[in-house]
């Protein structure tokens, strides 16, 4: 189960919850050893030879060898275990379920604006996801399953947690904001809807901005802007805007539908997975989101 709440200082948050079945003790120790860390969680963990709140973290990607740093804040065995990983929070909590126990793991996002922050939700859900599967297959002595489907997974929880829907600003605008992961911003600039025939190239800042104007009835109706974001701790994502005049605001549900499609084989494009184009019920069922 994963739930995504609003701290009340107005962080983002998402919680994981896991029934285990073994002791509290034993799970105890594969979230708090670095040994058992090194069997599920994503990076290598160095901890303090006695942990306690305000002991320093160090966490290492092997492959790459990056290094980043973290403060325990609460260490409570065998029930809680919480501390920073860069600016986020991370807090493990067990109990005991009759024999065995209950695991909740959450992670709170304290990088960026909370609306920016928030976007990354569906992506690190997918991720902790697989990393307390390779938990609970160490805990029962079995080798994890790396899954291979990670789009589809990402996919289930964008569209759970409502990240993929875009808006209408109080302008008019529309505005679509999506976490792409971590795709080269290269192929991502290379796979940006292009301008139809007619239309404007208004600016274009390789790999960064792509504008030009939309047409309607073949005239010039509002301009459309790709903004891609490249960012070292949070990956990629991307702004789409598109300025929609008064007199064709009741074709909002319409525009929304067909950017909303175009953003979901973007997605889909830099996982390598291309999408087949939606069916007219499909794009039904879209736009009567956006009509209601």
């Amino acid at each position: 189960m994963a739930i995504l709440r609003t701290t009340p200082g107005g962080r983002p948050s998402v919680t994981l919850e896991r029934t285990l079945a073994h002791p509290p003790e034993k799970v105890w120790h594969a979230v708090t050893s670095p040994e058992e860390l090194a069997h599920w969680f994503p990076a290598a963990v160095a901890l303090p030879e006695t942990p306690a709140p305000g002991g320093k973290i160090t966490f290492t990607f092997t492959e790459t060898g990056d290094t980043s740093e973290g403060e325990i804040l609460g260490y409570q065995p065998p029930e809680v275990f919480e501390f920073t990983w860069n600016s986020d929070l991370i807090r493990i909590e067990v109990s005991a379920d009759g024999t065995g126990s209950k695991l909740a793991f959450t992670h709170v996002f304290n990088r960026n604006e909370p609306d920016i922050a928030l976007l990354g939700a569906g992506r690190h859900v997918t991720g902790w996801v697989a990393c307390l599967d390779s938990l609970e297959a160490a805990l029962d002595g079995r080798t994890p399953e790396m899954p291979s489907d990670w789009h589809a997974r990402m996919v289930h929880y964008i569209e759970e947690f409502g990240l993929e829907d875009g808006e209408v600003l109080d302008d008019g605008t529309i505005r679509f904001r999506r976490d792409l992961v971590w795709p080269p911003v290269e192929d991502v600039w290379k796979r940006l809807p292009q301008p139809e025939d007619g239309a404007q190239v208004l600016e274009s800042r390789s790999p960064e901005v792509l504008a030009y104007t939309w047409l309607h009835d073949g005239k010039p109706a509002g301009r459309v802007r790709w903004e891609v974001t490249a960012d070292p701790l949070d990956g990629v994502r991307v702004e789409l805007t598109q300025t929609v005049p008064a007199e064709l605001r009741d074709q909002l549900p319409d525009l929304l539908t067909a950017r909303h499609e175009q953003l979901n084989a973007l997605f889909a494009g830099t996982f390598g997975v291309e999408l087949e184009p939606w069916s007219a019920e499909r794009k039904a069922e879209i736009r009567q989101r956006y009509s209601s």
